[in-house]
């Protein structure tokens, strides 16, 4: 018998911790969708909330990853799903290079392995708000006054605690009385209304200024109409066309790129490798097992993203740090005062390009040298082979160990199968032969989609993208959107045919 993990001490603190339980019978579809709803609405209003007692000058550490953590800069969710998804990260690397002893294949490890990743995720909330707090998340003026300035980052603390726990308890309820995830729910949600907003805005780019040609309005559509109605064509043609489909804010290229990765997600998410099955007992009844082409969805840039955002986290607490040898070093990551990207330094080449004017128009034209931020041209080319290279490699360790965390692996799904009473015609019956057929195809799948999707976000990083909301949150919310429209129809369906539960694998 194997040995246990050494985390199995924190079994009875699993065991207690306070959770949304499961449903014990079907739940109708339209009790689904109003929780859904119900939790997205809440998303939005806690959204526009922002936190009581916050100095207006305070940095936003995730100004960068906004998007891609799902949580409203200086609002009560300021932190988003950044302490769910990070916990995560954490127990997958570490149950990934044995460190923690955990067999995901047995149910009582996987049981406990996800009752624990709770633990930390309430864990990972202070430790993404605490370093915030005291060194970015400033207290206001009037508050440090009222309560002292610990009492004042106190209540900002547990502002963010409550906030990042709603959060926390709102994926947990769409997950288990609602339809898709939480979590993609709410990054669909916030890159949305972004894209909305960079597509029709008619405000100003710059808000504390009139509009004029050298500051037209910041969505794409009212931007271009303006500029080539104002400008004439000499004009447009010494610098109109560049401001229009290159400069920002919203240049055309970034439409043209992000319709690009629309149609492309759309065709791959259609695409799949589909087995035939026939059942064991009803002679003529036969059906397939699709094997999706994005076989491991958009998991893996999500966890990358994250993990980006911390690493990018950490480099802006040791810059600002007094920690010897390590603490302002700018070989880790050098920052200038009000900004949260990296002008220098080892985290600067693991930060994504915003667009073509970022890193394509500095290197065939010098008048755009400036955004080099001080280096050469090799060193852009270096950054972003450097960047693309751990990109890709992280988004396939993540991909593999998703599809064996959630029950989407060659094992798995031969369980399924043989559970529902199907089988490969030609094939003797037994979840070992399927297992074995499956494994030609799933690690394959899991390896190619983790590639694509990977390359998809780096894609649409460099090209840019409408509302400045970064490749990766533009590929994140049209697998999402995609994905829960078929949940949606999923859903309808086993309400119509309640047959369908069980080939599906859903409890009744």
């Amino acid at each position: 018998m194997a040995e246990k993990s050494r985390l199995y001490v924190f079994k009875p603190l699993v065991d207690r911790w306070p959770a949304i339980k499961k449903p014990k019978g079907h739940v109708p579809f339209r009790t689904k969708l109003l929780w859904t709803l119900i939790c997205l609405v809440l998303y939005y209003i806690l959204s526009q909330t922002m936190i009581y007692g916050l100095a207006p000058e305070s940095t936003d550490l995730f100004a960068g990853f906004r998007f891609v953590i799902a949580g409203e800069s200086g609002s009560i969710v300021h932190l988003g799903i950044g302490p769910i998804v990070t916990a995560s990260i954490i127990l997958q690397l570490f149950v990934g290079a044995k460190i923690i002893n955990l067999n995901l294949e047995d149910e009582d490890d996987r049981a406990f392995y996800q009752g624990f990743q709770k633990v930390l995720i309430v864990i990972m909330i202070f430790v993404e708000a605490i370093p915030q707090v005291f060194g970015y998340l400033s207290p206001s003026t009037s508050l440090i006054n009222k309560v002292g300035a610990s009492g004042a980052r106190g209540i900002i603390i547990l502002q963010l605690f409550v906030g990042a726990m709603i959060v926390f308890w709102m994926d947990e309820l769409i997950s288990k009385w609602g339809i898709g995830s939480g979590v993609s729910l709410f990054i669909a949600a916030g890159v949305s209304t972004a894209i909305v907003t960079g597509l029709f805005s008619w405000l100003p780019a710059n808000a504390k200024e009139a509009l004029s040609v050298s500051n037209p309005p910041a969505g794409t559509i009212p931007k271009t109409i303006y500029l080539t109605s104002k400008m004439s064509l000499s004009e447009l043609v010494g610098g109109g066309f560049e401001q229009i489909f290159v400069s920002p804010p919203n240049p055309l290229i970034a439409l043209i790129g992000t319709s690009i990765i629309f149609v492309f997600v759309v065709y791959a998410e259609s695409s799949s490798v589909e087995l035939p099955l026939a059942h064991e007992s009803v002679r003529g009844a036969r059906g397939r097992y699709p094997l999706r082409l994005m076989y491991a969805s958009n998991i893996p840039v999500i966890l990358m993203s994250a993990l980006f955002a911390n690493i990018n986290m950490f480099g802006m607490l040791l810059w600002r740090s007094k920690i010897p040898f390590i603490g302002g070093a700018w070989w880790i990551g050098q920052y200038e005062a009000g900004s949260t990207h990296p002008t220098a330094g080892g985290i600067w080449y693991l930060t994504a390009p915003n667009g073509l004017y970022s890193w394509f128009l500095p290197l065939i034209d010098r008048r755009y040298a400036a955004y080099l931020q001080g280096h050469e041209a090799w060193q852009m080319i270096l950054r972003l082979i450097i960047f693309s290279a751990v990109f890709l490699l992280g988004c396939v360790f993540f991909g593999k160990f998703w599809i064996e965390t959630t029950n989407m692996g060659p094992e798995a799904v031969a369980r399924q199968i043989e559970s529902s009473g199907m089988q490969i015609p030609g094939f003797r019956r037994d979840p070992r032969v399927l297992k074995k057929v499956l494994e030609r195809y799933i690690p394959a799948l899991t390896i190619l989609s983790s590639l694509l999707v990977g390359l998809l976000a780096i894609f649409a990083d460099m090209i840019g993208t409408v509302g400045n909301t970064s490749g990766t949150g533009v590929l994140l919310t049209v697998g999402i959107v995609i994905r829960l429209y078929e949940d949606i129809a999923r859903e309808q369906a086993m309400e119509m045919h309640p047959v369908l539960r069980k080939f599906l694998g859903v409890e009744e």
